[in-house]
C-alpha cells in the first residue's frame, strides 16, 4: 500500500466515524495514528462523553474485530486472558479464549480493577501475545488496546501502575462537547431509544485486518531523518532534567513518539517526518508518563504546561 492510499483510507475511516460521532476530530486522528504506529490509547473523560461509543465505531469503521472488557473490582486475570479447561469427553485440556483475543480491545473503566488484574494486559500490550500455562498465543500486529477511565471519581478505583501507563502511546483527554456539538448530539440521539450501535448510523467497514496491516507497513517506510530523531530523543530527555518533574519519560516514550510522528506524516501524505509532527504529538505522548514533584503539585503546575515549555525550549531542526 502506498502512502497516498494510506492517507485516503484514513480519510474514509474518519468519514464513517463522523456519521455517528459528533466532533472529537482530534481524538479520532490520534486513534488512527496509534493504530498505524501499533500503539495503544488511554481515553480519560467524564461519563457520557462517548468514549465507549467512539471505540466501538472506530473498530467498526476499520473492520477490526471488537472486544470489550468491563473492568470491575472482582475481575480476575483469567477473565481477561482465558484458561485451559479439562474436557472430560476427550480427556484433554482445551483453551477457552478470553475477550483479549480480538483486534481492538476496549478496556472500559480500566482503573476500577486491582493492579494484579491490570497486569494481565502488560504482555499483550508490549509483545502482542498471551502466555497461558506455558504456551504462547499471538494476538496479531493489528491488536490495539483502547482503555477508558473517569478522572472525577476517586472511590473504588486503583491508579494505573507506571509500567501500565508507559505502554500507552497516547493519553487523550475527552472534554465535554461545545454548545453546538452538544445540541447536534441531542438532535442526533434524542429521537432514538435503546442502546446505540454503529450499524444504526450506517457506518460501513472500509477496511479489514489485512488492509490495516498493509497501511501499518507503509508507515514504516516514512523517512525519519537523524535530525528529527535526535529531536524526539532530546524532548524525552528534557523531561528527566526538569526540577518540576520527579520522574521523566522512558526510552520507550521516544520510540513511540518517533513511530507516531511517522504515522502522522503518512496521514498528511508526506513521505518524511517534520518537527511539527513531533510537536503535535508530544503532549499526548508524554502527559501520562511524567510524575510531578511535590513542590510542583503544591504550586498547582500542570504537566501539559511543562511539556509545552520543553517544546519551546528544545531547539528543533530546520
Amino acid at each position: 500500500m502506498t502512502l497516498e492510499q494510506t492517507a485516503e483510507l484514513a480519510g474514509r475511516i474518519r468519514g464513517e466515524i463522523g456519521k455517528a460521532v459528533v466532533g472529537m476530530e482530534s481524538t479520532v486522528e490520534h486513534l488512527l495514528i496509534a493504530l498505524l504506529s501499533q500503539g495503544h490509547v488511554l481515553l480519560e473523560g467524564p461519563p457520557g462523553t462517548a468514549k465507549t461509543f467512539l471505540a466501538n465505531c472506530f473498530a467498526c469503521a476499520t473492520g477490526l474485530d471488537f472486544g470489550r472488557i468491563q473492568f470491575t473490582p472482582d475481575l480476575l486475570p483469567g477473565d481477561i486472558l482465558g484458561s485451559n479447561l479439562f474436557n472430560f469427553q476427550t480427556s484433554q485440556f482445551t483453551l477457552t479464549r478470553g475477550p483479549i483475543f480480538c483486534e481492538v480491545l476496549l478496556a472500559d473503566e480500566i482503573n476500577r480493577t486491582p493492579p494484579k488484574t491490570q497486569a494481565a494486559l502488560l504482555e499483550a500490550m508490549q509483545e502482542r501475545k498471551v502466555t497461558l500455562d506455558g504456551e504462547t498465543h499471538s494476538l496479531g500486529d493489528t491488536f490495539m488496546v483502547v482503555a477508558t477511565q473517569n478522572p472525577i471519581e476517586n472511590q473504588g478505583v486503583y491508579p494505573l501502575p507506571e509500567a501500565q501507563l508507559d505502554r500507552f502511546a497516547f493519553k487523550l483527554l475527552v472534554p465535554y462537547p461545545s454548545l453546538e456539538e452538544e445540541a447536534q448530539i441531542v438532535r442526533r440521539f434524542g429521537e432514538r431509544s435503546g442502546p446505540q450501535k454503529p450499524a444504526d448510523f450506517g457506518i460501513a467497514r472500509v477496511a479489514d485486518a489485512a488492509t490495516i496491516a498493509a497501511a501499518q507497513e507503509s508507515v514504516k517506510h516514512v523517512t525519519l531523518s537523524d535530525e528529527v530523531l535526535h529531536y524526539c530523543v532530546a524532548l524525552v530527555r528534557a523531561t528527566r532534567d526538569n526540577a518540576d518533574i520527579a520522574s521523566g519519560a522512558s526510552p520507550r516514550a521516544a520510540v513511540l513518539l518517533a513511530n507516531a510522528a511517522r504515522a502522522r506524516a503518512a496521514l498528511e501524505g508526506r513521505a518524511y517526518v517534520v518537527p511539527d509532527d513531533v510537536k503535535a504529538l508530544a503532549t499526548a505522548c508524554l502527559r501520562h508518563r511524567l510524575l510531578l514533584s511535590p513542590a510542583a503539585e503544591i504550586e498547582g503546575k500542570l504537566v501539559e504546561d511543562l511539556v509545552a515549555g520543553m517544546i519551546e525550549q528544545t531547539e528543533a531542526p530546520r
